[in-house]
């Protein structure tokens, strides 16, 4: 990997940063650990830098483990909020590590691991989240699953059901169970995605979650807004995480990974979080029901 910039303010040249990131091909059992990913991904662990916007703020974030999510932990930590961090027990050793490095922001941060599909957890997680951090005022939906399949013959209905429980069902049961807690002033962000607006042949389950997520996203906006409460989205480009090496993409194209963007590269996680701190923070406050692509160029409506 490149030589990173100092933080996310430096003036630099989009299309040469991170030109050394060259992703091996690689393979792991889902849902894999980053600990394991070659090259690691940049979480913006050297180079986010806060300023205090996010100042007394307590944060949800599920998928706080690795890739967006972590990166996203770690500039809400850093901008001043409290956070809780939500993956699957078998994350736990990534899960710590992202901790350990938010918790050195000088703020509290507390892991309550379990599985998005299932209901009962998500309730229990809103709730645990609001007792842990006395209070409840900004929810990430950013947890997911995603893995290719060729022919739609061969998606079963597991698969299906599974890639719409974590996407989509958990994004439900989350949002409904948190509303009661947040005041005017919160915000709830969704991580929805490029395939939401091309969708890829071997991702039908997968780009059909993305493009529900949008449309949960603008209209449970629309039903919030009066309440105060803006809820807005996230729609990230080709971003090197563990998702891709855990069947996220056929393991022989991982090395042309992200070059049909204009850019021709990869996104990195660091380059994500920076959106999800101005649609968390008092900056977007005009900002409801929208989707902010972060794409390196891939055109979104």
């Amino acid at each position: 990997m490149s030589e990173p910039t100092r933080d996310q303010y430096t003036f630099t040249d989009p299309s040469k940063l991170y030109a050394d990131s060259d992703p091996k091909r690689q393979h792991q059992p889902e849902p894999g650990l980053e600990a394991k990913l070659d090259p690691k991904p940049d979480l913006g662990e050297e180079t986010y830098r806060g300023t205090g916007r996010l100042q007394g703020r307590k944060a949800l974030v599920t998928g706080a483990d690795s890739g967006i999510g972590a990166a996203t932990v770690i500039a809400f930590a850093r901008e001043g909020a409290d956070v809780v961090m939500a993956y699957l027990p078998e994350e736990e050793s990534d899960a710590q590590r992202i901790a350990s490095i938010a918790q050195d922001a000088g703020v509290q941060v507390f892991t309550i691991p379990g599985d998005l599909r299932e209901a009962e957890y998500c309730r229990d997680l809103v709730a645990r989240a609001a007792e842990s951090l006395g209070g409840l005022d900004l929810v990430v939906n950013n947890g997911g699953k995603q893995v290719y399949v060729e022919e739609i013959t061969e998606l079963d209905d597991e698969q299906f059901d599974d890639t719409f429980k974590t996407n989509v069902y958990a994004m439900f049961w989350i949002t409904k169970a948190a509303v009661p807690h947040l005041r005017p002033g919160s915000t709830i962000i969704n991580t929805t995605s490029i395939q939401a607006y091309e969708p890829s042949p071997i991702l039908v389950d997968y780009a059909s979650t993305k493009a529900t997520i949008n449309a949960f996203t603008k209209a449970i906006a629309q039903q919030l807004a009066p309440k105060g409460i803006r809820v807005n989205a996230v729609a990230p480009g080709p971003v090197w995480t563990v998702l891709q090496v855990t069947d996220g993409q056929p393991p022989e194209k991982l090395d042309e990974f992200g070059e049909d963007t204009p850019l021709g590269r990869m996104g990195q996680p660091a380059e994500l979080a920076p959106a999800f701190v101005f649609l968390a923070s008092a900056e977007s406050s005009y900002v409801i029901g929208e989707t902010l692509g972060v794409t390196g160029g891939k055109v979104t409506p």
